[in-house]
């Protein structure tokens, strides 16, 4: 770990050196940089990751229409590779070079609003924009009363993927998916035949301790309580659910080795899997990689425990856009931003419909209101589906440090990997966490709180 005093020299120097450039900062003591084109137009900078080709191609085309409607103001965009992306953020901010508008994901905004590294929008936006947001959703973008992003879209990170060929094989019905985890036990065990497993799921620590959020908050339980006092994984939500996932592996539903990567829809496209927990994302990669499977595919929301889905089966993904904390033009990048996002419904469902194939959702009523109207998106079931029976239920990614997902994951492992005792593993992690908590002084300190 850099000692804080290297870290504060080099943040000054990358300073002083954007200073002497000529180019001012957005730093704590900066002020926002300030750009003009040669006709005398205010430049707003906008930061984005380089999804793919569409999604750039989408992002060119609404900013070239939206600066040819502007008299005082122009907006340029950069890409940003995806594996650059963190880094060149974290020097930007430190150097003081972060632009205007960033894209930020949802659990990096209540930190990034504490800090004020992000302006709030209301003073510069319509109020009526909020209200067109899903109830959950207008959380994930709040902070002490105030809205710090606008959502682009949300994807949800656990969908249930199963095989119809296969069901009919087991002489199961094709269209009517498991909806109680006993069922998804009895099925899967029909279902597993020769190499063919029954289940593909999370099969490393990491994807343990990110996929199953919507699963913990499925059963109601967190790994700590809300001012992050104290471990509360030690509980009966949590032996409900690990009892739960390692029966799963007990029955050789699911393998100890997985046959793939949980991001990667293939085990199931190619007849490896006849089930699959996946995130909404493998609509994409089915639609564009598979199309002589998809008659044989159906999706539904992931098992509860009692069959009621009116309740979490997944936590939301997904970028939004936000303003820089020390930008000049605040009111010009909320106009774009609301532009962009928040006005036409039409120029959100080009996205969705041609750019994503419908694989990412949108957080906004009217947009989704509209798509009923639209016949391609009235004919899909898929979003249709997820659209209003997963996404309404779903939760936000935690906030809390990275460490209490890998505490939760590693129990996991210990019960299915190592036969440990349910109790004894939450146990554990219970003791993980709260070292965690002392060492770090991590009491108080939930900006939700």
């Amino acid at each position: 770990m850099r000692k804080k005093y290297l870290v504060g020299f080099i943040a000054m120097l990358m300073i002083v050196s954007t200073v002497l450039s000529g180019c001012k900062g957005t730093g704590p003591e900066g002020n926002a940089s300030q750009e003009v084109t040669a006709d005398g137009k205010t430049v707003l900078n906008l930061w984005t990751p380089q999804w793919d080709d569409l999604s750039a191609d989408w992002f060119k085309k609404n900013i070239d229409a939206y600066n040819k409607s502007q008299d005082d103001v122009v907006v340029k965009v950069e890409f940003i590779p995806g594996d650059a992306w963190e880094q060149k953020i974290k020097a930007a901010q430190a150097a003081g070079t972060s632009p205007d508008i960033t894209t930020m994901n949802y659990n990096k905004i209540v930190f990034s609003a504490q800090q004020g590294t992000i302006k709030p929008l209301d003073d510069y936006v319509d109020s009526k924009i909020w209200e067109d947001l899903y109830e959950n959703v207008n959380e994930f973008v709040s902070y002490d009363g105030k809205h710090y992003a606008y959502p682009m879209l949300l994807e949800p990170s656990s969908i249930l993927y199963y095989r119809k060929d296969f069901f009919e094989e087991a002489g199961l019905d094709p269209d009517t998916p498991p909806k109680t985890w006993d069922e998804f036990i009895e099925y899967g065990k029909k279902l597993k035949q020769g190499k063919r497993v029954g289940l593909a799921a999370a099969g490393n620590t990491t994807e343990l301790g990110w996929t199953h959020w919507g699963l913990q908050a499925m059963v109601g339980g967190s790994p700590v309580n809300e001012d992050w006092s104290e471990a509360t994984i030690n509980s009966e939500p949590f032996e409900k659910l690990l009892t739960f996932w390692s029966t799963l592996y007990k029955e050789g539903i699911l393998p100890k080795q997985a046959p793939g990567p949980y991001t990667d829809i293939k085990p199931l496209a190619e007849g490896r899997a006849a089930m699959q927990i996946n995130g909404s994302w493998g609509i994409s990669e089915l639609r564009n990689s598979y199309p002589d499977v998809l008659d044989k595919i159906g999706i539904a929301p992931v098992p509860t425990p009692d069959g009621d889905q009116d309740v979490p089966t997944a936590s939301l993904g997904g970028w939004t856009l936000t303003i820089d904390g020390n930008s000049e033009h605040p009111q010009e990048a909320a106009d774009f931003i609301a532009y962009l996002l928040a006005d036409d419904p039409e120029i959100m469902i080009d996205f969705f419909k041609n750019v994503t194939k419908f694989s990412k959702f949108s957080a906004r009523k009217s947009v989704d209101e509209a798509l009923k109207s639209d016949p391609d998106a009235q004919n899909d079931e898929w979003r249709k589906m997820i659209a209003e029976e997963v996404v309404p239920y779903a939760v936000a990614e935690p906030i809390y440090a990275w460490d209490f997902s890998m505490s939760y994951a590693n129990a996991v492992e210990r019960v299915y990997l190592n036969k440990k005792n349910v109790k004894e593993s939450l146990t554990i992690a219970e003791k993980e966490i709260n070292e965690y908590i002392k060492v770090n002084n991590y009491e108080g300190t939930n900006p939700n709180q």
